[in-house]
């Protein structure tokens, strides 16, 4: 008994931890910036107490700011955490099944055509429109297909599509400013972002990682092989579904509001699996959680990098992802 006890206390533990560091990135992504607010006027700012400067900085600025970084981290390190156990692929990742490059490619239409200039929302709705698209393209290139592979291979076709489409649209844009308009979002960025990113990110996001939660247990059981798994009574096309339709929502959701950000799911899911008992269902919820403090903590340093222009996220989490990735490569490279 005391055996079956210790991984879900190692779970739990991790996660306090981990809910300690995210506690301590959102109070840091809140406090520091090219304007920095003592903890006192931010505490009083939140509470509505503040002065005019630090409500307009704190509370308009860097609380949307904050909640879309934990937000969008969570949901692409559950991501990563949930597709690594369902493909049983290391190097799997949201853009695996095209949904970051088809969402990208929404948000592109929505700057090529100017629609993102009629309205705020046009943006990411065009990028939640192309990431759920792109899911009925996948199921129509895989059909009844239930291997890991096809998903895989569809996957690879949508993403491809995707970004031979953006290729083309920097290719025909009418003036050079478009063009840079539309690589500037791309890199990936949280940067003036609002309440309005809020209400249209967050029901997707917790879509997302409501669907991915549910199928623990049938991650767990697809460890042990397909046939295996629908022995024990898993219906193998309801968890695709289920998984497929969370990454799509989930995913298109945070990138219509961020950008094109990689590495996070990829990264985070490899820096958790040794402190857990490596089974997918254990993964996800700490994944969630690192890789909302991890994308939270590189926002904060995009602010506090001295540059002419802000760094784009994106570039940071490429540059912090690429070596950890090859440090955790040779590390475990015979244990995953």
């Amino acid at each position: 008994m005391q055996f079956s006890q210790r991984p879900a206390r190692r779970i739990s533990l991790l996660a306090s931890g981990l809910l300690v560091l995210l506690a301590a990135a959102a109070m840091a992504s809140l406090l520091y910036g090219p304007v920095p607010i003592g903890i006192e006027r931010t505490l009083a700012s939140l509470a509505g107490r503040g002065d005019d400067i630090a409500e307009s900085i704190v509370v308009d600025l860097r609380l949307p700011r904050t909640i879309l970084g934990l937000a969008v981290g969570a949901m692409l390190g559950a991501a990563g955490a949930a597709l690594q156990g369902y493909l049983r692929n290391p190097l799997a990742e949201p853009s695996v099944l095209g949904a970051s490059n088809a969402a990208a490619l929404g948000a592109v239409i929505a700057l090529y055509f100017g629609l993102a200039e009629w309205h705020p929302a046009a943006l990411p709705l065009m990028a939640i429109a192309t990431g759920l698209g792109s899911l009925i393209l996948l199921f129509a290139l895989t059909g009844r297909a239930e291997s890991p592979l096809s998903l895989i291979l569809g996957g690879i076709a949508v993403s491809t599509l995707a970004g031979a489409a953006i290729s083309l649209a920097l290719n025909l844009s009418p003036n050079p400013f478009a063009a840079m308009e539309i690589m500037t979002w791309l890199l990936g960025s949280l940067e003036n972002r609002s309440i309005t990113h809020l209400w249209i990110a967050l029901p997707c996001i917790g879509i997302g990682l409501a669907l991915l939660f549910v199928d623990g247990r049938a991650l767990d059981a697809l460890t042990l092989g397909d046939d295996s798994a629908r022995a024990l009574g898993n219906d193998l096309k309801r968890t695709r579904m289920r998984l497929m339709l969370g990454i799509a929502i989930g995913v298109g959701g945070a990138v219509a509001v961020s950008g094109a950000i990689g590495f996070v799911g990829l990264i985070v899911p490899h820096l958790i699996r040794p402190f857990t008992d490596r089974r997918p269902s254990s993964l996800i919820l700490p994944s969630a959680l690192g890789g909302a403090a991890l994308l939270t903590l590189a926002d904060v340093g995009v602010r506090m990098i001295p540059s002419t222009n802000e760094l784009k996220l994106g570039v940071v989490t490429a540059f912090l992802g690429v070596p950890v990735f090859f440090a955790q490569l040779i590390r475990e490279r015979r244990v995953w």
